[in-house]
């Protein structure tokens, strides 16, 4: 029986080799402009191999950006950057979606325009720290979004979707994961507003709807996919009924005709494979802490159609081929996860590489 990790799967518009996915991982090698390199495209090449790469999270508009050296798909200069690593995507047979990512309050001041104060659902100060070439600062309380900045945020979604369109990107998606600005508003822990966005799973879940709609209004639907980490308390993404939250947004996907949905699941107690499934009619596809035997055994057992990885990637470029030929996984070295330069980004060699030496 052959392994279902290798079969070929269609994704909306796009036509994958493969179900090895990789995930969306900052790295922190963007200028302070949030301008991409050529040694950007050189690390996503080595990996175009992936059925499908979701790259790094790509701010929509200058108040989304949340980490140093992280970029952008808000200026011209952001799409011809990120231009020269699709063609080297493609070049190499490989396919790749732009994700967009807002982190929203989980930010700092030194990353945003004029010292600006962050922006969230509700002035609420999250517990944690900022990463910072600096050191470790703590995270500021933000400023309440008013009902006409949430409608131009949305609006900065929709057209960061047709820059990326322009910069050859495949596809997209949203981030609404780990904690970032749509968590924020899904979230009852950091949404306490009490008009239409607030209260209610339903209108805690409208922002993430009206912005999936940009984006759509963008590019269609086919292209176009959705993360959600339902149980994540990383960044203080705290829900009193996630399993009523993630249904109510399920639910709403269905007349989107959304190419795909990315679940990470995070709750111990609750299986939301089991209970999102079956609402969302495009590829599902399930990360988190995936081993090469288990990944296969959620696409046999139908729980899945495509498993994403994340850090394996990171050390072993060939990551599909290695799972095709059963070779020993890399560990990457975490002390250069988020620094800049080449070293532990682009200087993992592939298995055919150690094995000639």
């Amino acid at each position: 029986m052959s392994d279902l990790l290798f079969e070929p799967l269609q994704v909306g518009r796009i036509s994958l080799s493969n179900r090895v996915m990789m995930a969306a991982m900052t790295r922190s090698r963007a200028d302070d402009a949030g301008n991409v390199s050529a040694l950007t495209a050189l690390y996503y090449a080595q990996r175009a191999g992936a059925g499908l790469i979701i790259s790094e999270g790509i701010y929509p508009e200058p108040m989304g950006k949340g980490y140093v050296r992280t970029p952008g798909l808000a200026t011209t200069d952001h799409v011809r950057a990120w231009r020269q690593v699709t063609n080297a995507v493609h070049n190499s047979g490989g396919r790749i979606v732009a994700q967009i990512m807002h982190v929203g309050r989980i930010s700092d001041r030194s990353f945003l325009p004029n010292n600006a104060v962050p922006v969230a659902p509700s002035a609420l100060r999250p517990k944690g720290q900022s990463y910072t070439d600096g050191g470790m600062i703590p995270f500021q309380t933000p400023r309440a979004l008013d009902v006409d900045e949430i409608t131009a945020v949305a609006r900065s979604y929709g057209e960061a979707t047709r820059r990326a369109l322009e910069a050859g990107f495949d596809g997209l998606e949203l981030h609404a994961g780990s904690g970032y600005l749509p968590m924020q508003f899904l979230s009852s822990g950091s949404n306490m507003r009490t008009d239409r966005y607030g209260g209610s799973a339903r209108n805690r879940t409208r922002f993430v709807v009206e912005v999936l709609e940009r984006m759509i209004g963008a590019a269609g639907a086919s292209p176009v996919g959705l993360k959600i980490t339902p149980g994540m308390t990383f960044n203080d993404a705290l829900d009193a009924d996630p399993a009523e939250t993630y249904a109510t947004l399920v639910e709403q996907l269905d007349g989107l005709g959304l190419a795909f949905l990315e679940v990470v699941n995070h709750h111990e107690h609750i299986d939301f494979h089991a209970l999102l499934r079956s609402k969302f009619k495009g590829a599902y596809l399930i990360g988190g802490g995936l081993t090469k035997a288990t990944a296969s055994q959620a696409l046999l057992d139908g729980r899945a159609d495509a498993a994403v990885f994340g850090e394996a990637f990171i050390a072993n470029p060939d990551l599909p081929e290695r799972f095709r030929q059963d070779a020993p996984l890399a560990t990457g070295d975490r002390s250069t996860f988020y620094t800049p330069g080449p070293v532990g980004y682009v200087d993992y060699p592939p298995a055919a590489a150690i094995a000639a030496a």
